[in-house]
């Protein structure tokens, strides 16, 4: 009797257990479905909040009703070196900014990272000077000149009659070298530069460099690595310090028959995936006085001066004053070296006289300014 009590009171613990667990799972459904059914809601609210409204930096309509969503949206959050904000943040955030200013036409805005680049004795230094002296007269300009020595700034920047120097606006400084500090390794060197670099921009408060020219910071950019560090530390110190920044390289030898493009500055592919913007200068083979500028890479800013329409410069002396004087807008095919079919028939005995020598096929190809491609077709004629 006693034994069949027992079995009777286990079989009512074992059905209330199982009654418990089926309402404890009934519950955990219910709360799920009204746990997605607030998600999606949600979403429909935030979506109809985002539904048809144009992106534009001055609709207010935009910003009020972006204003209206939950406070935690609005607040950013720093993890680290990250900062997380939502996209509708962003987009808010930003459209309170005012607009980059231009600091040379649409070649270089506020706020960015620029290069220059051309062959030797183009004039990138002449219209770097020209760039800063304009900027110079709103803002204070930091220009890091590794090139020209005092004797021959002064030269360019006087008058060849009366040798009356230049007046320059009082924002505009040169910051120069100043080997008796000590002498360093070419390994040793960039980095103590671009630490001096950051210490000049500290101590003046300037918002605009200009550094001519990226050898001095860089010894060898055509390395991955190298270009890469480098890039990477001008872009830390462009967020930290609000810079703008101009940087002046020199291109390898180049066809001149053939357009510029990115890949004829040295170390191309890395300092391009880093820089905003980039623009070159041309010679012209029309004329040995005048020279092109060409927008090679925009970010901000719209391709307005790509090869169908090159600015067309002068290198002209004003009085005092040697700069880059625009004459009007060309075609870059214009400018460019016609080849003819002796040149070409002497280009390719040349290429055989130096395969001969015992050059490899991308040494030829470096050293005349063509693809190896090219150069190794031209070996086998």
């Amino acid at each position: 009797m006693r034994s069949k009590r027992l079995t009777q009171t286990y079989h009512l613990k074992a059905a209330e257990a199982q009654n418990l667990a089926a309402r404890r799972k009934m519950k955990q459904r219910i709360s799920k479905e009204e746990s997605d059914m607030q998600v999606t809601n949600q979403q429909k609210k935030e979506d109809e909040a985002c539904k048809e409204v144009p992106i534009s930096k001055n609709n207010t309509e935009f910003l009020e009703r972006f204003a209206e969503q939950p406070l935690d949206e609005s607040k950013p959050l720093d993890v680290g070196l990250f900062t997380i904000k939502s996209f509708n943040q962003v987009l808010v955030d930003a459209s309170k900014r005012k607009e980059p200013e231009k600091l040379f036409d649409e070649f270089w805005y506020e706020g960015e990272t620029s290069c220059l680049f051309a062959d030797s004795n183009v004039g990138k230094s002449i219209l770097a000077v020209q760039i800063a002296r304009d900027i110079a007269r709103s803002k204070k300009v930091l220009y890091f000149d590794f090139e020209l020595c005092e004797h021959h700034f002064l030269r360019r920047y006087s008058d060849d009659v009366t040798n009356k120097p230049y007046d320059f606006p009082k924002n505009l400084f040169r910051v120069s070298l100043n080997f008796m500090m000590g002498t360093y390794t070419v390994e040793e060197l960039p980095d103590k530069i671009m630490n001096n670099i950051e210490k000049s921009v500290k101590e003046t408060g300037a918002s605009i460099i200009i550094i001519d020219n990226l050898t001095w910071i860089a010894y060898n950019s055509r390395s991955s690595q190298m270009a890469s560090e480098l890039m990477k530390r001008l872009s830390a110190m462009k967020t930290q310090y609000n810079l703008s920044m101009l940087i002046l390289a020199h291109t390898p030898k180049r066809n001149m028959s053939k357009p510029i493009t990115q890949n004829d500055l040295a170390g191309s592919r890395m300092l391009m995936n880093f820089l905003d913007s980039a623009f070159a200068i041309g010679y012209s083979s029309k004329d040995p006085g005048l020279r092109y500028i060409k927008q090679i890479k925009v970010r901000y800013a719209e391709m307005k001066y790509g090869e169908d329409n090159v600015w067309l410069c002068a290198i002209e002396k004003i009085r005092s004053f040697l700069m880059l004087r625009r004459i009007g807008f060309s075609m870059e095919s214009e400018h460019l070296k016609k080849r003819k079919d002796g040149d070409k028939e002497a280009l390719i005995a040349k290429i055989k006289v130096m395969k001969a020598k015992g050059m490899s096929i991308r040494e030829i190809a470096s050293e005349l300014g063509m693809s190896p491609a090219t150069v190794d077709r031209y070996s086998k004629k």
